[in-house]
Parts: C-alpha cells; structure tokens; sequence
C-alpha cells in the first residue's frame, strides 16, 4: 500500500460524541493482493457517465441547462459537456446507466489495471466512449453495469462555469457484498467506510480510487441500478451558487443542504426529468492513510444535519 501522508478530516471536531460510535477497522486483503490497490495506483477517477433514457433529447437539455454544460449530437449520443463534467445521453430505457468512464492517471496505470482485470478472470470488453483515447477497454460489475477504464482526451480549452467536476457514482444493490469484492477484490479499489445493519449486513460500502473518499459507492436496496451520480463544488459558497443556478431556472431541491457522515461532505440533491438523483457536494474527505471506518445504519449516519433518505 502507498505510504500516504495523514491528512485532517472535517468530521473529528465537528460531533466527537457521535463519532466515538465509529469503529476504526484494518482492511483485509489477500495475501496475494498486498500493495495491489491497482486502480489507486492507477489514479483513476470519474471522469464522465452515460444514462439511457426513453426521450434522450430532453434528458440531454435539461443538463445542459441545469448542469451548465454545452450539448451535442455525435451519431446516436447526445454529449453535454461542462469544465471538468461530462454526461453522456443515449435513446434506450430511461434511468439505466449506459456506462461510466474512469480515466486513469498514465499508460502506465492503465496498462496494470487491465492486467489486474484479466488477471481476476474478468471479460475484457470494447469501450465506445468519445472521451477516452485508443486503448481504452470495459468491465461488467456484478450488477451489470458496464465501467470503462481509458485515458481522457484533452478538454476543450476556455470552458467556463459554475465549478463542478464529475466526482462519484453510486449504485443500488441487492447484494452490496459482491459489489464489494469487485471492486475492491477484484479492481483494486480502496476501501474507505462501511454503513452495517444492526445484524452486520453491508447496507452501504464507499470505495475510492484516488484521495478522495468514495469513487464508486454502493447502496443496499430492492432494486438494481443507479442511486445517484455526483458533482463535486469544492465548497460552501460554490454550493450557494449551484443553489441560485438552479432557482433562477425554477428547479427544486429534492433534499439538503446536509452533511453525510461518511465523507463528511456538504449536500445538496435535484431530480433529473427521468426520476435520476443528482448531488451536488462539497468538502468531501480527502484520504492519505486511514483504517476503514464501520457506521451504524441510521439516519443520522446519512445526515448529520436533519432528514435522511434511507434506502434500505
């Protein structure tokens, strides 16, 4: 494992009593996937998504104007695209995810990633994504969904806008395990805090892929799909800025401003025109060296500040 440096995190001195209800664990690894934490190694990060959807050309106006991006048509895509944030639109059934894109730091990175990927016996598979230069190539996790790993094409210079980088996507799951075996057992990610039902079931596993807590994240639900996908404002006022964008084009928030205990990030919550959940966050953690932290499944876990929206 790389030697990182400690790094302060928000959440220490901001609610000690609840956080002496956090158990501090070690990660088990494999003994033959010691110091193989490959898509961290790789410094992958979420660098765009695609979501089908039954009426793509409204899906896809909505982001542009909702999320600050400029649209266009490339073939059967609609591609929005904003500084740092991407989201891709494709005719097909509303509310699944097409793909997402991680783009790893160098060749290099890539290269090892792969090699892990087939190393663990996973079906190596095509990536269509516009984004991603030659050589990029696809997984399917246990639920499906198809991540592709590439390295990015550079962006258009002199792109402005609100700040708000594609940051993370979380799943729904029935099975939040088997998420957790692959994408940590199998990709390489780090594993960062686990929310635990009161008989020890996962009912929520963060993991990361670079210094920023969670990447990809996973629910506990009744369903198979995609809870949400996030933008990361970086802080407080940006957030106030995101909020005044969206009013002035009358769209509601559907939860927060909250804080989550896991990540310790500000919130915010909108709904797409497919029923998808879009958050836009801020001051999430920043991970250099820390055990796993294992949370109580209740509300306030979701939200320190008020309503939490439990699914499961």
């Amino acid at each position: 494992m790389a030697d990182y440096k400690k790094y302060p995190i928000h959440s220490n001195s901001i609610l000690p009593n609840y956080q002496n209800m956090i158990i501090e664990t070690d990660v088990e690894i494999r003994e033959d996937q010691k110091m193989t934490l490959t898509a961290v190694r790789a410094g992958a990060y979420l660098h765009h998504v695609a979501f089908e959807s039954a009426d793509p050309g409204r899906l896809a106006q909505f982001y542009a104007d909702a999320m600050d991006m400029e649209l266009t048509k490339t073939g059967s895509e609609w591609i929005c695209e904003g500084p740092q944030r991407r989201y891709v639109v494709r005719a097909g059934e509303s509310r699944k995810l097409a793909y997402a894109g991680l783009a790893c730091r160098d060749a290099e990175g890539l290269a090892e990633l792969k090699a892990r990927a087939e190393a663990e016996g996973l079906d190596i598979l095509a990536s269509t994504s516009v984004f991603f230069e030659d050589g990029a190539f696809a997984v399917r996790d246990p639920d499906g969904h198809l991540i592709a790993f590439g390295l990015a094409k550079p962006q258009k210079a002199g792109r402005k806008g609100i700040r708000g980088p594609t940051q993370h996507l979380t799943f729904a799951s029935l099975n939040v395990d088997a998420f957790s075996d692959f994408y940590h057992g199998k990709l390489g990610f780090a594993l960062s805090d686990r929310v635990r039902h009161k008989d020890g079931t996962l009912a929520t596993c963060f993991t990361r892929s670079n210094h920023e807590h969670h990447t990809i994240a996973c629910f506990k639900s009744d369903r198979t799909g995609v809870d949400h996908h996030s933008y990361e404002a970086g802080e407080w006022d940006t957030i106030r800025d995101w909020c005044d964008h969206l009013a002035e084009r009358n769209i509601p928030l559907m939860w927060g401003p909250g804080r989550h205990g896991p990540g310790n990030n500000l919130f915010i919550f909108i709904e797409d025109p497919d029923k998808n959940w879009i958050e836009i966050s801020a001051e999430l953690e920043v991970i250099h060296d820390r055990p796993v932290k294992e949370w109580p499944h209740e509300p306030r876990t979701l939200n320190l500040w008020g309503k939490a929206i439990l699914r499961s």
